[in-house]
C-alpha cells in the first residue's frame, strides 16, 4: 500500500441549502445594519457588514473595524469558527481578491468551506471589480449578487465615489432661519437651531470621515468640530480647515486639540512656510493645494482628501465655502436644518452671492427634529 493510499482526504464540503428569498433578505438587511456601524471610521476602506448563517442560525457576524481592518468577512469567519463549513455568507460588498495590508478575503472564505455567498454588489475598486466573485466561483462556491443592491450603494457611496471619480461623497450641512439666512449681519455667530438639531448634527459627524469649514468660521466661531454627545468624542471625524493664507491662530480649538482630534489645514502653495512649521509643531497637518484669486480650488481640495483616504466629507460652513462647493458642482447630498424663526433682511444668506435654489439637488425626505425641520436632498 502506497503512502498516497493512506492519506486522509478532506471532508467534503456540504452543499448549500436551497435559497429562501425571505431569509436571504432578512440576513442581508442585518449585514447592512452591521456595516453601518463602521461609517466614518473605516476609511480608506468601505464599511462592510457580513453575516454567516447555516440552517437559519446565525453563526458569526462581522463589520469592518476602525482603520479599515480586519475586514467584515474575516471578523465573521473568526466568530463562526469551524461551523462555517457549508454555511452561507451574506456580505454587503464583493469580498476582496487582492493582497493589501491584509490577505484576500476570498481565500479565507474558500478555506473556511463556505458553500454559498450572497453579495449585495460588485466592488468598483479596479483591484477587485468582479475578480472576487469569480475566484469564489472557481472555488466551487455558489455566488448570488444584487440583493438589496440599492441600499448597499447608499452605504458604500463614499467608497464608490472615491473609486470612480477620485473624490469623496460630499454632504453639505446647513442651518438656516425661516427666511433663509445663516448668520447675523457682520458675520456674528448666532444659534439658529435647537438642541435636538444640534444633537443630530453630532450624530452625523460620527458617521463621516472628515468635516470641513473655512477659516472664516474658525475665526468667528472658534468651533470644536467634534462629536460632543456623551461617550462619542472618540468618534469625531478629521477636521479640515480651508485657510489659503495660513491665518489660523494657534489658540483656536482646532489647533489646540490637534493631537487629540486630527486637524488638516489646506493652504495655498505660496502661504507662509514659517506658519506651516508652527502648525506642524502643534500636531496639525498642512496640505498645499492650488487655488486662484486668493481662494483654494474646491476640486483640488476633494482630490487631495481622496488621496488621503477620505470617502465621506461633510461641509459645515460657512456661506463662502458652501457657495464655492455649490458653484463647483461638488455637493452630492444636503441636510438642511430650518428653524421656524427669521433673522431679518440684513442677515447673511446661506450661500455667499447665491440663492438657495442654486443647490441643484432633489428633495429626498423631510422630518421634524425638535422644534426644527430637517430636509434632505440628493443628486437626481
Amino acid at each position: 500500500m502506497t503512502g498516497s493510499d493512506t492519506e486522509t482526504k478532506p471532508e467534503p464540503k456540504p452543499a448549500p441549502a436551497p435559497p429562501d428569498p425571505a431569509l436571504d433578505d432578512r440576513f442581508m438587511r442585518l449585514a447592512l445594519a452591521l456595516g453601518r456601524r463602521g461609517l466614518g471610521h473605516t476609511w480608506p476602506n468601505p464599511a462592510v457588514g457580513a453575516v454567516i448563517v447555516k440552517n437559519g442560525v446565525i453563526l458569526g457576524r462581522g463589520w469592518t473595524q476602525a482603520g479599515g481592518r480586519p475586514h467584515a468577512e474575516t471578523e465573521a469567519l473568526k466568530r463562526a469558527g469551524h461551523a462555517a463549513r457549508g454555511a452561507t455568507l451574506y456580505v454587503t460588498l464583493e469580498p476582496c481578491s487582492h493582497q493589501g495590508k491584509t490577505p484576500p478575503c476570498v481565500d479565507a472564505i474558500i478555506r473556511a468551506g463556505i458553500a454559498r455567498v450572497v453579495s449585495a454588489m460588485e466592488d468598483p475598486n479596479p483591484e477587485v471589480a468582479g475578480k472576487g466573485h469569480a475566484k469564489l466561483r472557481e472555488g466551487r462556491i455558489a455566488v448570488d449578487t444584487g440583493l438589496r443592491a440599492e441600499e448597499a450603494l447608499r452605504s458604500h457611496v463614499g467608497h464608490i465615489r472615491r473609486m470612480r471619480e477620485g473624490r469623496p461623497q460630499v454632504l453639505l450641512k446647513l442651518a438656516i432661519s425661516a427666511d433663509g439666512k445663516a448668520g447675523l449681519a457682520g458675520r456674528k455667530p448666532v444659534g439658529i437651531t435647537g438642541d435636538a438639531a444640534r444633537a443630530r448634527v453630532h450624530q452625523m459627524r460620527a458617521e463621516t470621515d472628515a468635516i470641513l469649514v473655512g477659516i472664516g468660521t474658525v475665526l468667528s466661531d472658534d468651533p470644536h468640530l467634534t462629536c460632543r454627545l456623551p461617550g462619542m468624542l472618540k468618534l469625531s471625524p478629521v477636521r479640515v480647515v480651508l485657510d489659503a493664507k495660513l491665518r489660523v491662530p494657534m489658540a483656536t480649538s482646532v489647533v489646540a486639540t490637534a493631537r487629540e482630534t486630527p486637524t488638516w489645514v489646506f493652504a495655498a502653495p505660496e502661504a507662509s512656510s514659517i506658519a506651516e512649521d508652527i502648525l506642524r509643531a502643534k500636531g496639525v497637518e498642512v496640505v498645499r493645494v492650488a487655488g486662484r484669486d486668493g481662494r483654494l480650488d474646491p476640486a483640488e481640495v476633494v482630490k487631495a482628501l481622496a488621496a488621503r483616504g477620505i470617502t465621506r466629507l461633510m461641509i459645515e460652513g460657512g456661506p463662502m465655502v458652501a457657495a464655492a462647493f455649490v458653484k463647483a458642482d461638488l455637493i452630492d447630498e444636503a441636510a438642511l436644518f430650518r428653524s421656524g424663526k427669521p433673522l431679518g433682511g440684513d442677515a447673511i444668506d446661506a450661500f455667499e452671492g447665491l440663492p438657495l435654489s442654486a443647490l441643484k439637488l432633489k428633495s429626498a425626505a423631510t422630518e421634524v427634529v425638535g422644534g426644527d425641520t430637517l430636509e434632505r436632498f440628493e443628486r437626481s
